[in-house]
């Protein structure tokens, strides 16, 4: 007789913030603008990073860039709806290199509050592909080093005028 194997489930990591900006650009600034607020010390290069880039269409890759040219993709979109979604893979395993057999998911959305006031949640999910170190994974994104001090530095570059 065999047993099944046993299924572990991770909650995903949820965030929320309110920026005062307006949809479109909060939208604009999280995606085509992502250079402009990602931290230059969270990327998977063997050199230090010149630039972030989320390409904006479906099948997009989301790459950084490095000084020896080198380029290494974090993620691809696989939704595009602006100014109201973009999800895209997470492809970084828990060494943090790039890795395309590992695959969890970041899924942003945003939603006007006021002319002037967008809500933005994210859900980072699909930790189960890192198998054992799946936690392990869970808690780093979800930690202060992890989304919460990167949206941070997101909502100071959406609110700066």
């Amino acid at each position: 007789m065999t047993q099944a194997a046993k299924t572990i489930s991770i909650a995903p990591v949820r965030k929320t913030l309110t920026v005062n900006a307006p949809q479109q650009r909060a939208f604009d600034v999280f995606t085509e603008g992502m250079d402009r607020w990602w931290p230059r010390s969270h990327h998977t290069g063997e050199t230090a990073m010149t630039k972030m880039v989320l390409e904006p269409r479906v099948g997009g890759r989301w790459y950084s860039v490095h000084e020896d040219g080198k380029q290494n993709t974090v993620g691809v979109v696989s939704v595009w709806d602006p100014p109201n979604r973009v999800v895209h893979s997470w492809n970084i395993n828990a060494t943090w290199k790039p890795d395309a057999n590992i695959t969890s998911e970041v899924d942003v959305r945003f939603f006007a509050e006021g002319p002037n006031k967008t809500r933005i949640e994210l859900e980072h999910r699909n930790f189960e592909s890192y198998g054992e170190q799946a936690q392990q994974m869970r808690d780093a994104v979800g930690s202060d080093g992890g989304w919460n001090g990167i949206l941070d530095l997101y909502r100071k570059e959406a609110e700066a005028v």
